[in-house]
């Protein structure tokens, strides 16, 4: 049995929505917003969850100058946008950002924009809730160009990002901020360890950094590597390894660290596929830090490619422990994709995109702490510009850390919902004193005594545990 509820608010912001009830009362898939010109249009990365309990993202094109928007929608839809990119005098500030944004301990965002010259070669912002933008730091070819991911916030309080291209060899840069605006070039890719970093960095519970390039490598295809937060590179997989990339290949998307340790993640095309060789199929792949790949899924499987085409995005891991993903083709319509995984492999179709609900979902889901899952479509929709949508599963509330590690004294904020009247908050059993900011955030310091392991908030109706273990360093 189908439902549709279909409602709109003209005027800024706007409000619209368009739900679909599937056979099972417990998944519900949401058209809550669409993108125009004037408010922004194609986002083409991850929404992130504020400390306020509202999303935040970036969209590559329009806005007021049309370079681009940093963008605030609430879970109930309503869109503002909060900045517009090129609004300065010849884009001092950037334009085409096209990458997720990070929020520090102080509640300010950070992200990177393309650019292109003559307007410069990309730069790192720092933006405020309340759309007060800084340049942080204006990249000049040399030292990276054209930052198509966002940044990551390591353990130290850095940020670590990469440079799609520039450098010393002009095969793109991994690179650290610090919070102050120094930069500092860590790696500079030669293509013999490939080129074009596409995608953000991940912090594994070791303590380094792992991310992938697109193209290049021994085998041509693209790599995974392994940086540590000093600089020292090691490439642990190369796609193409396998005869006609059966492996994959051009691994786009960012990679997640799943609860079993290892590295999860999507090649955008290739595969054990007939035919998919330089082809819109692609994969999903396990890869150990040792480096050993298990391809759990190969796209096209079906006929017509009815399983969706290049899952170019990457991967959530939700708290029922399944990933959770999207294709920017295929399906039904060839608009696209949304997919459940389970570790062993087992694939779900969940949602094919109409063009009316949107296409060609560019950015990689993520699940707010109510439990739903939140993303985005880059292209088609109510207004031309793409969407935001939800998709609930049916899954519980849980809380989120900001950092996600750190000793003993350590600032930590906690995300959540309905904070208000919280009685405890406790690391792996070890109580903390905190105090609550709103409803939707509170502030603590890891403990003396504290060990790695899940963080509990205790409100005035339930209990609630992080999506992951905290990892309480030395």
């Amino acid at each position: 049995m189908r439902k549709r509820k279909l409602c709109s608010v003209l005027g800024s912001p706007v409000l619209f929505c368009l739900a679909v009830a599937f056979a099972s009362p417990a998944q519900t898939f949401t058209t809550l917003a669409g993108f125009s010109q004037a408010s922004g249009f194609e986002p083409f990365a991850a929404m992130i969850q504020g400390f306020d309990g509202n999303l935040f993202g970036t969209t590559l094109q329009g806005g007021a100058a049309e370079g681009g928007t940093f963008f605030q929608v609430t879970t109930a839809g309503q869109l503002t946008t909060l900045y517009s990119f090129c609004s300065q005098r010849n884009c001092a500030d950037g334009l085409y950002p096209h990458s997720v944004v990070v929020q520090d301990q102080s509640g300010n965002f950070w992200g990177t924009t393309k650019s292109e010259p003559p307007y410069g070669y990309g730069n790192v912002f720092k933006i405020t809730a309340g759309g007060a933008l800084t340049t942080m730091h204006s990249f000049n070819g040399t030292d990276g160009e054209q930052p198509q991911a966002g940044l990551t916030l390591g353990s130290d309080g850095n940020f670590y990002g990469t440079t799609s291209s520039g450098g010393a060899n002009n095969g793109g840069t991994i690179f650290k901020i610090t919070p102050a605006g120094t930069l500092t070039t860590l790696h500079n890719f030669n293509f013999s360890d490939g080129n074009y970093p596409a995608s953000a960095l991940v912090q594994a519970t070791n303590g380094n950094f792992y991310g992938t390039t697109s193209f290049s490598g021994p085998n041509g295809g693209g790599t995974v590597f392994e940086i540590t937060p000093a600089g020292s590179l090691t490439t642990i997989h190369s796609f193409c390894s396998e005869s006609n990339c059966a492996d994959g290949e051009f691994p786009d998307g960012t990679l997640i660290q799943a609860s079993d340790g290892s590295l999860y993640g999507t090649t955008t095309i290739g595969g054990a596929v007939s035919g998919c060789n330089n082809a819109n199929c692609g994969t999903v792949f396990k890869l150990t830090h040792a480096g050993v790949l298990t391809t759990l899924y190969n796209f096209c499987s079906e006929s017509n490619c009815l399983d969706g085409g290049q899952p170019a995005v990457g991967l959530v891991q939700g708290t029922d422990g399944n990933f959770y993903g999207a294709t920017t083709y295929g399906g039904a319509n060839n608009e696209g994709t949304v997919f459940e995984i389970s570790p062993a492999g087992k694939f779900t179709l969940l949602h094919t995109f109409d063009g009316a609900d949107g296409a060609s979902p560019n950015g990689a889901l993520m699940q707010d702490t109510s439990g739903t899952f939140y993303g985005i479509t880059s292209v088609a929709g109510p207004d031309g510009g793409g969407t935001v949508f939800s998709l609930s599963m049916g899954l519980g509330p849980f809380v989120k850390t900001s950092p996600s590690s750190g000793k003993v004294g350590t600032a930590v904020i906690i995300l959540g919902n309905n904070f208000t009247g919280a009685k405890s908050v406790a690391f792996s059993g070890t109580a903390a004193t905190f105090s609550v900011v709103s409803k939707s955030e509170i502030q603590t310091t890891v403990p003396a005594g504290a060990t790695s392991g899940r963080v509990q908030v205790v409100t005035a109706t339930k209990t609630l545990k992080s999506d992951t273990i905290f990892r309480v360093t030395k």
